[in-house]
């Protein structure tokens, strides 16, 4: 079962993050698929998640995943993973800058019954924002309290479902 779980969240990433093909989506989400976002549930189900990764791509058309690590606990896959992308579209107020950056994070993914019900999240998102962005330090670090944490549009808009 382990192994499965593992297997259906290495396909997500491959058939519909890494392509931007939301069309399969009910084959690896559950109706019922709930985000963590800073302590609070949403629930987002196919629909919101196929918003999200439509508005993902809109940024970033050449997204791709590489699982770094997985591992398992119960219905819990823990994914390490690198994401590079080519900035083409606004990013928290930032134009697109046509550079690539990488990202590194790790994914917590409950699968039931089969299908993702839940997912919580944390990227290092300093280095991308230093990377692309052509504002001063100072100016990155007045703002990151601000746009990304307390109100952040890209997660906002995300996050745009009633709260679980």
């Amino acid at each position: 079962m382990k192994n499965r779980n593992k297997e259906i969240v290495k396909q997500y990433m491959e058939d519909i993050l890494n392509t931007g093909n939301a069309e399969d989506l009910s084959r690896f989400i559950s109706p019922t698929y709930t985000e963590v976002f800073k302590n609070k549930r949403y629930r987002l189900g196919i629909k919101g998640i196929r918003k999200k990764i439509a508005g993902i791509r809109e940024i970033y058309p050449d997204l791709k995943l590489s699982i770094d690590l997985q591992t398992t606990e119960d219905d819990w896959v823990v994914t390490t993973y690198i994401m590079n992308g080519t900035q083409l579209g606004s990013w928290m107020g930032i134009r697109p800058t046509g550079k690539t950056i990488e990202v590194r994070g790790v994914n917590i993914d409950r699968v039931v019954d089969s299908k993702i019900t839940e997912h919580e999240s944390s990227a290092d998102l300093l280095d991308p924002l230093i990377e692309i962005n052509q504002h001063s330090i100072r100016w990155i670090k007045d703002n990151l309290r601000n746009k990304f944490i307390a109100k952040n549009k890209d997660s906002k808009t995300i996050c745009e479902t009633e709260t679980a």
